[in-house]
């Protein structure tokens, strides 16, 4: 189910799963190389944002609620005589595993894990890998406990 007003760019780089919800005015936006998958059973919520241009990959059965952004690029620090805006861009994969959950307004930075079955909090900023089944939140993320 895609809702009214989801914007896809490159939609030959993204590939959704089977029965994979994506709420009003997502922007999945893919790159010209690298992909977006999401696989079966996905929820994205509303107003989501998704930058492809160092590849995603979204296990099965993952939650992810509205206004998160996954972002897999930054741009390079090239010194002060180069506005940042002109710098060249790095990539790194965000990988999300099966059964995770993404509070709302989280936002994944690139490079970024998310373990099977863990729980990011809503507002959190993921700055590196978290363990499979962990609660994390904050800013940046920090492990709070592990679920049983």
């Amino acid at each position: 189910m895609i809702e009214e007003g989801v914007l896809v760019f490159h939609p030959e780089h993204v590939f959704l799963g089977a029965n994979v919800y994506v709420g009003h005015q997502a922007m999945l936006k893919a790159y010209f190389r690298n992909e977006l998958r999401v696989g079966d059973g996905t929820w994205i919520g509303q107003q989501c944002f998704f930058h492809a241009a160092g590849g995603i990959e979204i296990g099965r059965n993952v939650g992810i609620g509205p206004g998160v952004k996954l972002l897999t690029s930054t741009h390079a620090e090239a010194g002060r005589a180069v506005p940042i805006l002109h710098a060249p861009i790095e990539a790194a994969p965000i990988v999300v595993e099966d059964d995770a959950d993404l509070g709302v307004g989280a936002i994944v930075l690139p490079g970024a894990r998310i373990g099977r079955g863990a729980q990011v909090g809503a507002g959190a900023v993921v700055t590196r890998d978290v363990p499979a089944y962990a609660v994390v939140a904050g800013n940046p993320a920090r492990v709070l406990r592990h679920r049983p």
